[in-house]
């Protein structure tokens, strides 16, 4: 059972895990996860927006929330104390490059100084064993070359969002080193992962939802830069990557202590407008695009990452190829709309990966 994650394969049950930005899209699917594998969940972070994966799937049922800005460092201790976690995720962000040039200062003090907050507060309590900084594949210095970044590639970041997310895993590295290392009570990694799509996303600015909004409003969905290329994968891969990783960190295994990549497949990286194409012909509803005319500030055209490392020590692989991870986002938003619960839907696609992944084993 190497490689699956299960709640028949996995000690979860009865972890006590704090999950950073649980309101987000990323942080709500992982709640539900640990939940539905019998962690004991705390979660931090900002309240929800609405319309949110958190509010529709009624997360607030299930996982203890303490609502605070990471930016608050007092604020941050106290929260990390109260969850007293043995694991911490940590996905609070502010996540967008767009917005990171309205607020620079804003961006770099929530996931900059975010981050060394919430590292020096699990510092400071005795029961956290591992913790998870989540950061991204926009951290790299990315030089718009068709190889594939690997973690050893030097970090950077053209925009304030990439270079608050280089400087994130720099502060990370800093700390694993000073303070986090081999022998000492407290195990640190970081992840890095593509850009995922997943059913509950409704966050403004991001590629799915729009397409959804588009879709509303009878309009053709307008894309800033539809030739850039990305790592598309689906929430659940990089999820699913998450966890394997945080075992191995709660496990002891010091050689979890490092940056690791969890993204697609070579071939799943693709062009914005082939993205929004698969999901107009899965939705089967049809769905237009165009190229926004409108002045944009700079964005990378291309970024590929490189996950053999995750492939090789973790055994870690996607499980979701660019199809089917369109297609069980459609399903999703479509099946929800029509009136199936959420939070059902998120276990079924979960029991589903799960499934899978144990089959490829």
């Amino acid at each position: 059972m190497e490689g699956v994650v299960s709640s028949r394969a996995r000690p979860w049950q009865g972890r006590r895990v704090l999950v950073t930005g649980h309101t987000g899209f990323k942080g709500s699917w992982l709640s539900i996860w640990l939940d539905a594998l019998g962690a004991s969940v705390t979660g931090l972070s900002l309240p929800p927006t609405e319309p949110s994966l958190y509010g529709k799937s009624g997360l607030d049922r299930l996982v203890e929330s303490q609502f605070g800005d990471i930016g608050d460092y007092q604020l941050t201790r106290r929260s990390v104390a109260a969850a007293a976690p043995e694991l911490v995720f940590h996905l609070a962000a502010q996540p967008l490059v767009g917005p990171s040039y309205q607020d620079p200062i804003g961006t770099y003090r929530t996931n900059v100084m975010g981050t060394v907050h919430l590292l020096e507060a699990c510092r400071a309590v005795n029961s956290v064993r591992a913790v998870l900084v989540i950061t991204s594949d926009k951290c790299y210095e990315n030089r718009e070359w068709v190889w594939p970044y690997r973690e050893a590639d030097p970090m950077g970041g053209h925009d304030p969002y990439s270079s608050s997310k280089a400087c994130a895993e720099l502060a990370v590295t800093s700390w694993r080193r000073s303070f986090f290392s081999a022998g000492q009570r407290l195990l640190l990694g970081s992840a890095r992962s593509g850009n995922v799509i997943g059913g509950g996303d409704y966050g403004q600015d991001r590629l799915i939802p729009d397409c959804i909004r588009a879709i509303d409003a009878g309009s053709a969905v307008a894309l800033r830069n539809p030739a850039a290329i990305r790592p598309w994968q689906h929430v659940l891969d990089a999820l699913g990557g998450y966890l394997m990783l945080a075992e191995r960190l709660l496990s002891g295994d010091d050689m979890a202590c490092d940056a690791w990549n969890f993204g697609p497949n070579a071939y799943d990286m693709r062009p914005v407008s082939e993205v929004v194409a698969a999901f107009a012909k899965s939705w089967e509803g049809g769905l237009d695009w165009r190229a926004d005319p409108d002045p944009h500030p700079h964005e990378a055209g291309l970024l590929m990452l490189d996950s053999s490392k995750a492939r090789q020590q973790l055994r870690w692989r996607p499980r979701l190829g660019f199809r089917d991870a369109v297609d069980w986002t459609t399903a999703w938003y479509a099946r929800q709309r029509a009136g199936e619960a959420a939070l059902a839907l998120c276990h079924e696609q979960i029991g589903l990966y799960e499934s899978r992944a144990e089959g490829a084993t």
